[in-house]
């Protein structure tokens, strides 16, 4: 007779990783040197299963998230150049130029930066922070889109009471 090999905790946490990952039951069990049974075994003890529509929608799911935290990042990081951008208005400048017929170079300091210098960073600082904005608005304050999700769940509430009221009455009235 076959001897059977308890399962850990250790092997029940990596097979709920290894399901997180979205792996196949079969992989997953070869992976662990255990059956195919026994791997659905733990799996639904663990209230998880392989269906793939819903692996497929927590694996979407976590893609979706993981843009969203890439675009706040990002968002985060324009606002970062925007304001680095926005500091060189006022700081010391060098301006230089390459001309002639010698082709030379020229160079000159000055104590900030001359006002087409200023107009060109601060279009790039405009850039940056509208494209941030872009990628994460700013949450509505107000509390408007709360009240507009109550007002709506409300108004779906009354309708359906209302729906139900017309059908008892049609069948009383049959």
């Amino acid at each position: 007779m076959a001897k059977h090999r308890p399962v850990t905790d250790e092997e029940r946490e990596e097979i709920r990783r290894l399901h997180g990952e979205g792996r196949s039951r079969n992989a997953i069990a070869e992976h662990q040197r255990r059956s195919g049974r026994t791997i659905s075994k733990i799996v639904a003890e663990m209230g998880l299963s392989f269906d793939r529509a819903s692996m497929t929608a927590v694996a979407t799911e976590a893609r979706s998230m993981d843009l969203a935290a890439r675009r706040l990042k990002l968002a985060e990081d324009l606002h970062v150049d925007a304001e680095r951008m926005r500091r060189q208005l006022w700081q010391r400048t060098v301006v230089y130029s390459f001309g002639g017929k010698e082709n030379t170079y020229e160079q000159h300091v000055f104590d900030e930066a001359p006002a087409d210098v200023k107009k060109s960073i601060l279009s790039a600082v405009g850039i940056a922070v509208d494209r941030s904005l872009k990628l994460a608005p700013p949450k509505d304050e107000t509390g408007n889109e709360e009240g507009i999700a109550l007002i709506t769940n409300l108004m779906s509430g009354l309708t359906a009471i209302h729906r139900a009221r017309q059908e008892q009455e049609a069948t009383e009235g049959a």
